[in-house]
């Protein structure tokens, strides 16, 4: 095996290969919205900020027009804007390089998205006011650095469009569930719908939108649906795991992964031979502390 095929072996041949949190519910989602804004011809710009390895801008940067400008922002490897910033990027995203982003976004699309490499506050310099009808908010989960790019969202977004707030509700995010029902309480974001990890609201009206969600029940056939209501306001909530979309195709997608060399070099261990039937049944007879006690003994001798 050359480099060249070697280096291609390890390139993602599909977005499963890419890390990073971005469900097939939330995939469905997307998908839903930018092909509805497409189909609408709602024109302009899509924005992301907090990008990781770049699996949910593959994704978006699919729907993305021709005369359209899809921007990323990312700290990557670059100095937080204070230390308690640099000790979230610490903690959570140790292995964030600029490169592999590009490298993984490069599998999939011909050219690089407008990448800001810096702390989501210096967005506004570079994305207009109401230039763009998406915008994803996956950076922080501070809640002053999240209010901020809620401003930043509620600013870039021309009239109609969409924002979607990541990890509105996961245990860890406290500070992003606070800042995201205060821009509803308080900021005039209204949500449309609710899914497991995600917010997805507007600040126009949700109504028209939800009645198209309602309406298709061969689409919604593979989730579930249910409707709450929140101070008065209909929000709709999907969970479940439906199948993928069609996600953009990697270019790697046929290249044979690597086998008998690992990426650092080294030969890889030898596979385990399978169990005996014996040993099979045994596994199935015997209570599992026995088991395990079996297993363990034979581990050391």
């Amino acid at each position: 095996m050359t480099a060249t095929t070697a280096r291609a072996a390890q390139r993602p041949r599909s977005l499963n290969d890419v890390k990073g949190w971005f469900p097939s519910l939330d995939q469905v989602l997307f998908d839903r919205f930018l092909t509805r804004q497409e189909r609408h011809e709602q024109h302009g710009d899509l924005l992301e900020m907090g990008a990781y390895m770049g699996k949910s801008a593959i994704f978006t940067a699919a729907y993305l027009g021709d005369d359209e400008c899809f921007t990323v922002c990312d700290l990557f490897d670059a100095d937080a804007p204070d230390e308690r910033n640099a000790a979230e990027a610490r903690k959570s995203y140790a292995t964030l390089t600029r490169t592999a982003f590009e490298q993984n976004y490069l599998a999939f699309h011909d050219e690089l998205p407008r990448v800001i490499q810096g702390p989501t506050s210096v967005v506004p310099r570079h994305v207009g006011p109401d230039s763009c009808r998406f915008v994803h908010v996956d950076a922080s989960h501070l809640y002053e650095h999240v209010v901020g790019d809620i401003d930043t969202a509620h600013s870039a977004l021309a009239p109609g469009g969409l924002v979607v707030l990541d990890d509105f509700r996961s245990e860890h995010t406290p500070g992003v569930a606070a800042a995201a029902w205060e821009a509803v309480f308080t900021r005039g974001l209204r949500p449309v719908c609710l899914s497991t990890q995600k917010l997805y609201g507007t600040w126009g009206d949700p109504g028209p939108l939800q009645d198209e969600l309602l309406a298709d029940e061969e689409w919604r056939s593979t989730m579930h649906t249910s409707v709450q209501e929140i101070a008065g306001r209909r929000v709709l909530r999907f969970s479940g795991k439906p199948p993928n979309p069609a996600a953009p195709r990697s270019r790697y997608a046929d290249v044979p992964r690597e086998s008998s060399v690992g990426s650092s070099g080294s030969v890889p261990a030898p596979a385990r031979p399978a169990p005996s039937p014996v040993r099979r049944l045994a596994a199935d007879v015997l209570p599992p502390v026995v088991t395990r006690a079996i297993r363990r003994r034979r581990r050391t001798t």
